[in-house]
């Protein structure tokens, strides 16, 4: 196994644990970890205008507005958080539109959600309606960005609306403040997330704007990043902030823009996808172990399709 430099992180151990009893070698994955381990879900694209013909009273249409189902999957489900992965709410991100078409979907578990706002409800000025909405959890109005604990996992919520808190290139404040949480947060296992992804082979593509959240991430051993506006699943192997493979310190990256608001068909499919969906609306579910995840990708009621898979943290 190649190694790596003492500068490329936080000094983390190898999270295989190995225990030998009367000659056997048993190594403790991460399913085999503690039932009560937080289980969160996440997905974005989610609660369409409710002025939308496709809005239906908020029952929706095949192909739009299914967020009351997708929410569905999310109630009563025994879940440590969830995790608004931005475009909560279309168009314009309006406070009434949250309160006609957001809250009674994805609002039912407003009290276990910890957002990150999408390009979306910037539409209306300063995101305004969304802030109002979720209030402090949606972290500093100026901002837009925080981080917090759960289980032995740090999350980390970005703002990928660059222009709107002063830039995520080198330098930025969103950039420094990332550097320095990271640093003070030196737990086992990290998971990130934001609106825009950096690798996508959906029609928005790969954007390179999130190079320096990537390198700030890999550098501190971070594991996991979701995000959604493009409106499809993917995901991708875990490789480095250049989108190199790199399947022993990589940062996997999970595409779940399912939320409910409408579907994308792909573009162009990019290095490292692994699995793509584009006609299936639902979550992704993630089992946080204190060395590991599982992930599961949940569809709505009625369709088929999943994902699912376990790996350790680094």
């Amino acid at each position: 196994m190649p190694t790596r430099s003492p500068a490329l992180g936080r000094g983390r151990r190898t999270c295989r644990f190995i225990l030998a009893l009367a000659g056997i070698v048993l190594v403790l994955t991460p399913a085999s970890a503690a039932a009560a381990d937080p289980v969160i879900a996440a997905a974005g694209d989610i609660a369409c205008d409710p002025k939308s013909l496709s809005f239906k009273g908020g029952k929706g249409i095949s192909t739009e507005c299914r967020q009351k189902y997708t929410s569905d999957l999310l109630v009563g489900a025994g879940l440590s958080a969830v995790l608004p992965l931005g475009d909560t709410q279309y168009e314009n991100g309006g406070y009434r539109k949250f309160l006609k078409s957001y809250d009674p979907s994805w609002g039912r578990v407003k009290t276990i959600s910890h957002p990150v706002v999408g390009n979306h409800e910037y539409l209306t000025a300063g995101a305004a309606g969304y802030f109002r909405y979720f209030g402090a959890a949606a972290g500093d109005p100026d901002k837009g960005y925080y981080s917090f604990d759960l289980g032995a996992w740090h999350l980390v919520a970005l703002n990928s609306n660059c222009s709107q808190v002063g830039g995520c290139g080198p330098g930025s404040p969103q950039a420094s403040w990332l550097s320095q949480d990271l640093a003070t947060h030196p737990e086992v296992c990290t998971l990130a997330y934001w609106h825009h992804p950096r690798f996508s082979s959906g029609p928005h593509g790969s954007d390179p704007a999130y190079s320096t959240f990537w390198e700030k991430l890999y550098k501190a051993g971070a594991d996991v990043v979701l995000n959604g506006h493009d409106h499809d699943y993917e995901r991708f192997a875990p490789q480095m902030p250049s989108g190199s493979s790199d399947p022993f310190f990589g940062i996997r990256e999970f595409v779940v823009g399912t939320g409910g608001n409408s579907l994308y068909a792909f573009s162009t499919t990019q290095a490292n996808s692994e699995v793509r969906r584009s006609d299936t609306f639902g979550i992704v579910k993630l089992t946080l172990h204190p060395a590991g995840y599982d992930w599961q990708f949940v569809p709505e009621a009625g369709r088929s399709f999943t994902d699912s898979g376990s790996t350790l943290c680094h």
